[in-house]
C-alpha cells in the first residue's frame, strides 16, 4: 500500500525487517510482547501446539528461553521456567509439585524467613500444614516424615542465615521413601557449588537476583526441574500465574551468568580468608562458615540490636543491603531484615540473634574487605 499518511507510516515504517542471516554472537533482547503469522491458519497451529513458535510474551520469549535453556545445562536438569522473583519462582515449584488444600509440607526451621512465611501466610488459609524441622537430624526427619506423608520437603543448600550445608541425597532419599518430592533452593550454593538434581532433588530453585545476576541490577527467580513429567505442570504454572521474567531482565541475569564462575572462584576464597580472621577477634563470639560458599555470618561479642547496627553503620566500603551476591561485599542484619516478621522468642529458637550480621563477601581485595571490617569492629 503506497502513499499512506505520516501518521499511518510512523506506526508502521520499518516494522517486521527480515532477521540478518548472520547469528548474533550475543542473544538479542527480543521485547515483542506479540507475534503475527502469515495467516489465522499458523497462528491458530501455534496456539494449538501444533506449531511451534512464539506468539505472546506469557507463553514464551527467546531471550527468556536462552536463560532457561543456560540454566537447563548448569543444573543438569530437563526443563526450567524463569519467574518475576525467587519468590515467585518457589511459589511456583509448590504449585508444580502439587501441592494441595490439606497437605502437609515439612521445611527446614533455618530457612529463608520469607520462605517459610510464604508456607504461613499464602498457603496456610487453604489448610496447608508447615513442619518445621532439623534438616541435619536426618533420624528425626524420617520420623516425622514417616507419620506425616508430607507433599514435599523444603530446604536450602546453605542455609540462610547461618549457612547450615544439606545432605541433598540423604533427605532425597527420606523424601521419596514417602512418596514426597525435594525442593532445594540453591540461591547460596548456584550451580558453581552444588547440582542438586544430580544428588536427588526434584526442584532447585534460584533466587537469580542474587549470584546468578551477580550485580545489583536486576531480579529474577527460576526453578529446574529434574524429571521431564515435570515441565508441563511448571510451564503451566508460569504461563497461568503469569509472574513471568521481564525480558530486560532475562538479559542482565544470562550476561551475569557468563562471569558466575570467575565471581564464585574470588568470593568463596575471600569468604574463606574473611572468617579464618574473624575467629581471632575478640569482638566476634561466634563465626558461621562451613568452608564452603561466599557468606559469612557472625554474632557480636555484644550479642545486641545496637551493637551489630553500630558496627554496620561504621564500615565504610561494605554496602548496607539486604540483598546479596553482588560483587560487592554487602552486610544485612537478619533480626531487622528477613526474619523481622517473627517475634523474638521464635527467632531465638531458629538462631537468630540479635548480634548476628550476615556478610556477602564480594570481589574486591581482600585486605581491603578486612580492612574495612577491622576499623567497624573497633
Amino acid at each position: 500500500m503506497k502513499d499512506r499518511s505520516i501518521e499511518t507510516e510512523a506506526v508502521h515504517a520499518g516494522r517486521g525487517a527480515d532477521a540478518p542471516k548472520g547469528r548474533p554472537s550475543a542473544t538479542p533482547i527480543y521485547t515483542a510482547s506479540t507475534y503475527e503469522f502469515d495467516s489465522m491458519a499458523d497462528s491458530d497451529a501455534v496456539f494449538a501446539g501444533e506449531l511451534e513458535d512464539y506468539i505472546y510474551v506469557r507463553q514464551g520469549n527467546p531471550t527468556v528461553d536462552a536463560l532457561q535453556e543456560a540454566m537447563c545445562v548448569l543444573e543438569r536438569g530437563s526443563a526450567a521456567s524463569c519467574f518475576a522473583s525467587g519468590m515467585a519462582a518457589l511459589h511456583a515449584s509448590f504449585l508444580a509439585a502439587g501441592l494441595r488444600s490439606g497437605d502437609t509440607v515439612v521445611a527446614s526451621k533455618d530457612m529463608y524467613g520469607a520462605s517459610l512465611a510464604l508456607l504461613d501466610h499464602v498457603f496456610g488459609p487453604f489448610e496447608v500444614k508447615p513442619y518445621l524441622a532439623d534438616f541435619s537430624d536426618l533420624e528425626s526427619l524420617r520420623n516425622l516424615c514417616e507419620n506425616e506423608r508430607p507433599r514435599f520437603l523444603l530446604g536450602e543448600t546453605i542455609s540462610n542465615p547461618l549457612l547450615k550445608v544439606l545432605d541433598i541425597g540423604e533427605v532425597a532419599d527420606i523424601a521419596h521413601a514417602v512418596d514426597a518430592r525435594l525442593i532445594v533452593d540453591s540461591t547460596f550454593a548456584t550451580p558453581y557449588l552444588a547440582r542438586p538434581l544430580e544428588d536427588g532433588a526434584d526442584f532447585v530453585v534460584h533466587s537469580a537476583t542474587k549470584y546468578l545476576g551477580g550485580h545489583g541490577d536486576a531480579i529474577g527467580g527460576v526453578v529446574v526441574v529434574r524429571d521431564a513429567a515435570d515441565e508441563s505442570a511448571l510451564t503451566r504454572t508460569m504461563r497461568l500465574v503469569g509472574g513471568i521474567m521481564s525480558v530486560w531482565e532475562a538479559d542482565r541475569i544470562a550476561r551475569g551468568i557468563k562471569t558466575l564462575a570467575l565471581r564464585m572462584e574470588r568470593q568463596c576464597a575471600n569468604a574463606a580468608k574473611l572468617a579464618e580472621w574473624l575467629r581471632s577477634r575478640e569482638e566476634v563470639a561466634t563465626v558461621h562458615y562451613p568452608n564452603l560458599g561466599a557468606i559469612v555470618s557472625l554474632i557480636l561479642a555484644d550479642d545486641s540490636r545496637e551493637a551489630a547496627w553500630r558496627f554496620m553503620d561504621a564500615l565504610k566500603m561494605c554496602v548496607r543491603a539486604t540483598t546479596l551476591g553482588d560483587v560487592h561485599t554487602s552486610v544485612s542484619h537478619s533480626a531487622s531484615s528477613s526474619h523481622r516478621e517473627f517475634a523474638d522468642e521464635r527467632r531465638r529458637e531458629l538462631g537468630i540473634a540479635d548480634g548476628l550480621v550476615r556478610v556477602s563477601v564480594g570481589i574486591e581485595n581482600i585486605d581491603d574487605i578486612i580492612a574495612d571490617v577491622e576499623q567497624a569492629l573497633r
